[in-house]
């Protein structure tokens, strides 16, 4: 739901929290609902790596997985902790080792200072290659040829957007390339996994009919067809009512398109955290907003602000639901646990999370002003600045259509996720890329120099830590936030 804070930030407070909060909640079970018939595809047959999903795993199994193991994840979590505590406390998150050996600042050689990124990358394995592959073809490839060529944005372009040259390429080059490459490396991926995805949806109906051993893993493919239609219909309802201006049809293209959008981008997104455990969801949720304001168009500004980020909310928090049950599917398939109680559980949790969100963007706002100093909301602030460059007229829709075509290109190779692989690259902040590197090279060189059972006996416990370390006190910090809030 970090597209809300836009609209504060935009000054559009003008719109129903309770409608924005069942508009969520109607988006949470269209994204599971949807995902749901891909959890054989993605996790049996391709078996993505999902690597925030082996950590949980681990942790569930360390009990049981003896002394020297659980140590080891107690060790790597202290460490993780530490480093993560000392980098919030002080505010230095990031490494600038390109400016102390002399490298140009095209190249972006600012390294990101977490070890969360290391054990994601240590998990994923070979499985982020190509990922790591696409950042460093944009900054240490593109960029120095476009330099050598003299193609670099002016001081005086940089100036005007108050910006570094490595960060004006990547919000203004490769991120728009990198989010239509993960689009079209998506649809492609889905033209060719069709056949298999027809097979699974075949098969649960078959299962529903036959009480085999497959109906107890999942749950009905009736109910799943329920869920879609009634969320759909709820989605519907909300849009149409989200300001006055939308009207029926503006409301039922906004919920159609937001539907099918649903479905497209959870499948892009599930993938992406299958191979690397990052999320493009700011882009997927901008893709969505894009379409919704262009939908919108006609109508004044103000409802076609409030409407596009309502439904693009909803279109947000379904593609979060998709992604956060498949981790949980495969930490439940290395555990052992039923996937059709993990599916019910979370269906009956996704009214929860809308409604104490919602109540937490008030609670801060009101303490600390969204997009102010002591609350920057920096994916809101991006977001309000996107939504006022489309309502003028400035959207890279040819840099969109050029990565889709690249994408698709990629993904038709016959290398798994290739696309969408080397997009994300395109698409996530360079520092990610290089930290993440090097998780990725110290897998590989353990596995070649000790074996694969030392990378699951020490290796995957110890990056499992790591993981758990950061996250715990991200979390801690953001509730010290909170409660400095109210």
């Amino acid at each position: 739901m970090f597209s809300i804070p836009a609209l504060f930030i935009l000054n559009e407070t003008d719109f129903s929290p309770v409608l924005m909060v069942f508009g969520c909640i109607a988006g949470g079970v269209l994204g599971i609902a949807f995902i749901i018939p891909l959890r054989k595809q993605m996790i049996d047959y391709e078996r993505l790596t999902y690597p925030g999903g082996v950590a949980v795993a681990a942790i569930l199994k360390s009990p049981g997985a003896g002394i020297r193991k659980a140590i080891l994840m107690l060790g790597g979590a202290a460490v993780s902790g530490i480093i993560h505590l000392i980098t919030k406390l002080t505010h230095y998150e990031n490494w600038p080792l390109g400016d102390l050996v002399g490298m140009p600042e095209y190249m972006n050689g600012i390294w990101y200072i977490s070890l969360l990124t290391l054990g994601v990358a240590y998990i994923a394995g070979k499985g982020g290659l190509f990922f790591i592959v696409g950042g460093f073809v944009c900054y240490w490839i593109l960029a120095p040829i476009m330099a050598a060529q003299g193609i670099m944005p002016t001081p005086e372009t940089l100036a005007a957007a108050d910006t570094g040259i490595a960060e004006y390429l990547r919000l203004n080059l490769f991120r728009p390339v990198g989010i239509g490459m993960l689009i079209g490396g998506a649809i492609t991926g889905i033209v060719l996994a069709l056949p298999l995805i027809v097979s699974a949806v075949k098969s649960m109906q078959s299962a529903a009919k036959m009480k085999t051993s497959l109906s107890k893993d999942e749950m009905p493919i009736r109910l799943l067809y329920i869920g879609i239609a009634g969320a759909a219909i709820l989605l519907l309802v909300i849009a149409i009512n989200s300001t006055e201006q939308v009207g029926w049809f503006r409301g039922a293209l906004m919920a159609i398109l937001g539907t099918f959008w649903i479905w497209v981008a959870g499948v892009i997104l599930s993938e992406c955290i299958g191979r690397t455990n990052w999320s493009p969801l700011s882009g997927m949720t901008l893709i969505a907003i894009t379409i919704f304001i262009f939908i919108a168009s006609g109508i004044a500004n103000t409802a076609a602000i409030i409407s596009s980020v309502m439904v693009g909310a909803a279109a947000c928090v379904a593609m979060a639901q998709a992604t956060d049950l498949m981790l949980d599917l495969k930490t439940g398939y290395l555990v052992g646990a039923t996937p059709r109680m993990q599916q019910a559980g979370q269906f009956l949790g996704t009214w929860l999370g809308p409604i104490l969100v919602m109540a937490l963007i008030y609670v801060l706002h009101e303490a600390y002003t969204m997009g102010s100093d002591l609350l920057p909301a920096p994916q809101g602030q991006a977001l309000a600045s996107v939504i006022q460059g489309i309502l003028g007229g400035d959207i890279p829709l040819q840099k969109y259509i050029a990565g889709a075509g690249l994408g698709a290109l990629l993904s038709a190779s016959g290398v798994g996720g290739l696309g969408i692989l080397v997009g994300l690259g395109f698409y996530l902040p360079f520092n990610i890329v290089l930290t993440y590197s090097i998780g990725t090279v110290l897998r590989l060189l353990i596995d070649w120099r000790k074996g694969h059972r030392f990378s699951d006996d020490v290796g995957i416990p110890v990056a499992a830590g790591l993981i758990v370390g950061e996250a715990l006190i991200g979390v801690g910090y953001a509730i010290s936030k909170v409660i400095q809030g109210l």
